[in-house]
């Protein structure tokens, strides 16, 4: 499955522009009118990395296959959308498989583009879309508890998960995300895994700027990043106007097109570099007489996990593990030259895998 990220925002603060700009599609509309999008936009895209190019063209291979990454737009979100106010509630269930969430805010003045409130106000933009997940996350709590209650009656096993939803619920009542509920015990982390809950999932703010402010910032981004750091977000800066623009180009032209305008790194660059962080991925790469491709994985993953990304076979006859780093993959141009280098490891079950390794997998059928 790719990684997937779920678009989120109120009304009017150029999330459709941003799906299409990161997406390179033109299907998510956008017009100047609040729940302009109905249904959820999807597209997926590959992961940007020259590693994997740069290696299709050592080895001579005609394919190089890149990780791939979902984008999921839904409908602007508005005070009061978990009781069913504007249209976002009805598609929250389409982002609760997301691995991370894009909040885009508003940091731009233009008095052509409503606002959904009459008033820009980034930080308590940022504020109503962070209680409605909240509330929706409480809502769809209430249910499970009431379920529990029932159930440790006939199951005093269960008590675990039940204090930990109750202690929970108090948690998410005063507006805080599920990300922060400070008792991640066991109990907790099996809530989370059937719950998938929406304040639980990392963030990256997407303040969105007209292109003056890609250049020299403003105030509406400073508040942005304050409210990043206190909720241990990460941040990306960027004109989603601009970036749509930027994918008409050439893909020669678009870098340059970029700095002139005042940027450094592409909307999709710096939203999938962040997304890896913050959720500890890193990618290897494999090879064959007809492609390079590259896998994402966990950090920390071992040899036999990551081979199992691939097929749970190449897990469970998991012999052992060729490895070339990028790096010394390139500095010799070839696995052979690595080999008679004595560069390439064989690395046994408990390697760990580090980004970048490419890696041959030996295995039992």
């Amino acid at each position: 499955m790719p990684l997937s990220i779920g678009i989120v925002g109120l009304p009017n603060v150029g999330k459709s522009t941003l799906f299409n700009a990161l997406t390179g599609a033109q299907n998510a509309a956008v017009a100047n009118y609040p729940f302009c999008t109905i249904q959820p936009n999807r597209a997926i895209v590959p992961v940007p990395d020259e590693r994997v190019e740069t290696l299709r063209a050592l080895i001579g291979v005609p394919n190089a296959i890149h990780a791939t990454i979902e984008f999921v737009d839904i409908a602007g979100l508005v005070r009061g959308a978990h009781k069913g106010e504007g249209l976002g509630n009805r598609f929250l269930g389409h982002i609760r498989d997301a691995d991370a969430l894009v909040h885009v805010v508003r940091c731009f003045d233009d008095p052509n583009v409503v606002h959904v409130s009459g008033q820009l106000d980034p930080r308590a933009d940022a504020e109503t879309v962070h209680l409605e997940l909240a509330l929706a996350d409480l809502e769809q709590l209430e249910r499970k508890i009431e379920k529990l209650i029932r159930q440790v009656k006939g199951d005093r096993k269960l008590q675990p998960l039940l204090d930990s939803a109750l202690e929970l619920r108090t948690h998410l009542q005063r507006g805080q995300p599920a990300a922060s509920f400070p008792h991640q015990d066991e109990a907790f982390r099996q809530l989370r895994k059937e719950m998938r809950f929406l304040t639980g999932k990392p963030v990256i703010y997407a303040a969105n700027v007209d292109e003056d402010g890609l250049s020299e910032g403003n105030e509406y981004v400073a508040a942005v990043r304050a409210l990043a750091e206190e909720r241990n977000a990460e941040v990306v800066v960027l004109c989603a106007q601009l970036e749509q623009e930027l994918i008409e180009l050439p893909p020669d032209e678009r870098q340059e097109f970029l700095e002139l305008a005042g940027g450094r790194e592409s909307g999709l660059a710096q939203v999938i570099r962040k997304g890896y962080r913050a959720l500890g991925l890193i990618s290897y790469f494999t090879k064959n007489e007809n492609e390079v491709r590259a896998w994402s994985i966990p950090a920390g993953t071992t040899a036999p996990k990551a081979a199992g990304i691939i097929h749970t076979d190449f897990e469970r006859g998991f012999i052992r593990a060729e490895v070339i780093p990028y790096q010394t993959y390139v500095q010799y141009g070839s696995e052979a030259a690595a080999k008679a280098a004595g560069a390439m490891r064989l690395e046994g079950k408990e390697y760990v895998v580090q980004d970048g390794d490419v890696i041959f997998f030996r295995f039992n059928v």
